[in-house]
C-alpha cells in the first residue's frame, strides 16, 4: 500500500477551510500511562495534547523513571512536537527530545524549514528533504488513533528520523481484550508490517485517540499501559 490516508487527507485540506477539521481530530488531552520494561515497572509518562495557536498543536510526552534502574539513575525524557492538522494527519512542524540521567544526557531538535528537515543530534546536524503529510515518531501513536476511528484498517505514514524520511506501514491484525490499570476494553491490534521492529499497539478508537496498549521491543522492550485518559 502507498500513502492513500496521506493523500486523502490533503485532498480534503484542499477542499475544506481548516474549520471544518475542528469537530473532526482531538484537540486537547491528557493521557497518563505505566511504563513497564520487560514485564516489569519502569517509569509514568504523561501525554498532553494542546493548541499552541498560530493554527498549531504542541504534543509532549513526559516519562519519568519511577523504579528500577531509571529511578536509581534519575531518568527522566520529554518529548515535545509542534504540528498542523493536514486534514487528519498531524503534520510536523518542530520536535524536541531530551534525555536526562546521571549517566548522560541527550538531545535531538528536528524542524522543518520550507521543503527541508533539518535536525541536531548532540552535536551532530543533519538536513534531507521533507514529504508531504511527513510525521514524526512522537505524535505517530496520535496519527495512527485517528487513522481507526476513521475505520482504516492499514495506513502508511511518511516519519522523519534522524538522517531520513522513512515510509513506515501499519495494518490491523485482529481484534483482543486488553486489560489496563484504566480498565478493560475490546481493542483493535495494529501491528508495523514494513520492517521488523517489534512494534504493537492496541486501541479502543471509538474512545480514545491514543493506544490503551503499547508495545515496542526497539529501544528497549518497552510497554505503556493507560491508567486514566481526560479530555474533550
Amino acid at each position: 500500500m502507498k500513502t492513500p490516508l496521506i493523500r486523502a487527507g490533503f485532498a480534503l485540506a484542499l477542499a475544506l477551510p481548516a474549520a471544518a477539521f475542528a469537530a473532526s481530530v482531538p484537540q486537547s488531552f491528557t493521557a497518563t500511562y505505566n511504563v513497564l520494561q520487560g514485564g516489569s515497572p519502569l517509569g509514568e509518562a504523561t501525554i498532553v495534547l494542546k493548541a499552541a495557536g498560530n493554527g498549531q498543536y504542541e504534543y509532549t510526552n513526559i516519562t519519568k523513571g519511577t523504579a528500577g534502574l531509571a529511578a536509581a539513575l534519575g531518568a527522566n525524557s520529554t518529548e515535545t512536537s509542534r504540528f498542523t492538522w493536514a486534514g487528519s494527519v498531524p503534520q510536523v512542524v518542530s520536535y524536541h527530545y531530551q534525555l536526562d540521567a546521571s549517566f548522560k544526557q541527550k538531545t535531538r531538535d528536528m524542524t522543518v524549514q520550507g521543503n527541508t528537515v533539518q535536525v541536531k543530534d548532540n552535536s551532530k546536524s543533519f538536513s534531507y528533504p521533507a514529504a508531504q503529510g511527513m510525521i514524526e515518531r512522537n505524535t505517530l501513536p496520535l496519527a495512527l488513533g485517528v487513522a481507526l476511528r476513521d475505520g482504516k484498517q492499514q495506513a502508511s505514514f511518511p516519519v522523519a528520523v534522524k538522517q531520513e524520511v522513512e515510509n513506515q506501514q501499519f495494518k490491523v491484525s485482529g481484534k483482543e481484550k486488553v486489560k489496563v490499570p484504566a480498565g478493560t476494553f475490546d481493542t483493535v491490534r495494529v501491528d508495523r508490517t514494513d520492517a521488523d521492529r517489534g512494534f504493537n499497539a492496541w486501541y479502543a478508537p471509538a474512545k480514545y485517540p491514543v493506544p490503551v496498549k503499547l508495545a515496542q521491543k526497539d529501544g528497549g522492550d518497552l510497554t505503556l499501559e493507560l491508567v486514566r485518559f481526560e479530555g474533550k
